[in-house]
């Protein structure tokens, strides 16, 4: 199994036709069941495809209609061979035990991740703050670096440097990192809801949208980064 990094295009193209998406440097499916106890038993069988490597990069999310899953390498934001094959591997033992892998989510929504995005003057001086009241870990020695959820069920919070205060606008917004094939439906939905786009000169790697009051929001995708 290779440890060289993918670059997006590569990790995507790996995992898309498995029933995977590759989205903020993590690969991301949900199978659907019937019951929780369904769940536990497609649980176990994406433990056991996973095998040694379950142990750090494989993340399960039991549901009672849903098992979500996600194959990431600890404390980065990256995938290499190694995590595009588990990804395979998991996705083969469960057709073969029936069930399907599904990165879109039928009528729902698709797979996502979110993060949380503090823009600040002084980085330094307002992150150990973040970390103190969400109980969230460091990931390297970067004092600008964002923060974590050990346990992994809070989103990543990063921060944007600012050059100078900001008044008329929060300073506080989400990141919504979506399959590069759901950015479209998603954006044309909060736009139907009374949204407008704010900036959309990087899509589709990241579009800035806003609610009726002015409120902003990120529709991001890996497209355009590499």
């Amino acid at each position: 199994m290779s440890e060289a990094v993918l670059t997006r295009q590569q990790a995507s193209e790996a995992v898309t036709g498995h029933g995977w998406r590759f989205v903020l440097g993590s690969l991301c499916t949900s199978v659907a069941v019937s019951s929780l106890a369904q769940a536990a038993e497609v649980a176990a069988l994406a433990v056991a495809a996973a095998g040694r490597a379950a142990e750090e990069r494989l993340l399960l999310d039991l549901r009672g209609d849903r098992v979500l899953l996600t194959v990431q390498v600890p404390g980065a934001m990256r995938v290499t061979g190694r995590e595009t094959e588990l990804a395979v591997r998991v996705s083969a033992a469960l057709t073969e035990a029936g069930h399907t892998t599904d990165a879109v989510g039928g009528p729902r929504r698709a797979v996502q991740l979110l993060e949380i995005a503090v823009d600040a003057l002084d980085i330094a001086a307002v992150r150990p703050f973040w970390l103190a009241v969400l109980g969230y870990a460091e990931v390297g020695d970067d004092p600008g670096a964002a923060v974590v959820d050990p346990y992994g069920q809070g989103p990543t919070v990063w921060f944007q440097q600012m050059d100078r205060p900001r008044t008329q606008r929060n300073r506080i917004h989400l990141d919504i990192s979506v399959p590069h094939d759901e950015a479209d439906r998603r954006v044309a939905a909060a736009v139907a809801a009374g949204g407008r786009v704010v900036y959309d000169k990087e899509a589709p790697a990241f579009r800035v949208l806003a609610d009726p009051e002015g409120n902003e929001a990120c529709v991001t995708t890996w497209l355009g980064r590499d």
